[in-house]
């Protein structure tokens, strides 16, 4: 059986990345997931769905700079995120920063993402909260036709580019897998990744 860390990285924590992804796997488990928030609006009227919200949230490191720190100081410790908010990220960008971890990793990524719970955050990033899953299965579906084909375009309601080159290219192929975190809601952005011809591996909680 294997086990792994899901954890929230903030700038008050006692340990570095670094130096916690290596004691994470020193420790003999498998993976770790770090969580996201960019920011937690003041005025913030969403429900936090587990209880009472941590403070921490206002202190999140990226996770994507947090793991890429744990790459230089652990050799088979699976890194990934639990969940990268996707319809706050640009897909473009998000395409490239996924494929460049994965390739100084050596192939040791795992996308996990969600469309989060805090309306205010993502209406803060210009999206329509209501919204939010759908734009986070075209972010997807973007990003997957980035990783897959040298020339890359997609056409959609919400991201729309035509061919584009971009490199690097994840090392796992024909990406890194994709863990989907959520609810009943979740299960339709699996089945829609599915169809769409690449593999997806739906992980709903909650």
């Amino acid at each position: 059986m294997k086990f792994g860390v899901n954890c929230t990285f903030t700038d008050r924590s006692t340990m570095s990345p670094a130096e916690y992804g290596r004691a994470v796997e020193e420790r003999g488990f498998d993976s770790i997931f770090l969580a996201e928030h960019t920011h937690i609006p003041v005025d913030e009227r969403s429900p936090y769905p587990f209880g009472d919200r941590p403070a921490s949230l206002h202190h999140t490191i990226d996770p994507f700079v947090a793991l890429t720190a744990m790459t230089g100081t652990t050799h088979h410790l699976l890194l990934g995120t639990g969940i990268a908010l996707v319809a706050q990220r640009d897909p473009i960008t998000t395409a490239k920063l996924i494929a460049s971890l994965d390739l100084i990793s050596r192939g040791r990524f795992i996308f996990g993402i969600g469309s989060g719970w805090n309306a205010e955050e993502m209406a803060n990033h210009g999206g329509d909260p209501a919204r939010r899953g759908a734009i986070a299965t075209e972010h997807v579906l973007a990003m997957k036709e980035i990783w897959r084909h040298d020339k890359a375009e997609f056409h959609g309601k919400f991201v729309d580019f035509d061919p584009i080159y971009s490199w690097p290219k994840p090392v796992q192929r024909p990406h890194p897998p994709v863990y989907v975190g959520g609810g009943e809601k979740a299960f339709a952005r699996v089945w829609r990744s599915e169809t769409a011809g690449s593999p997806t591996l739906g992980r709903p909680t909650g």
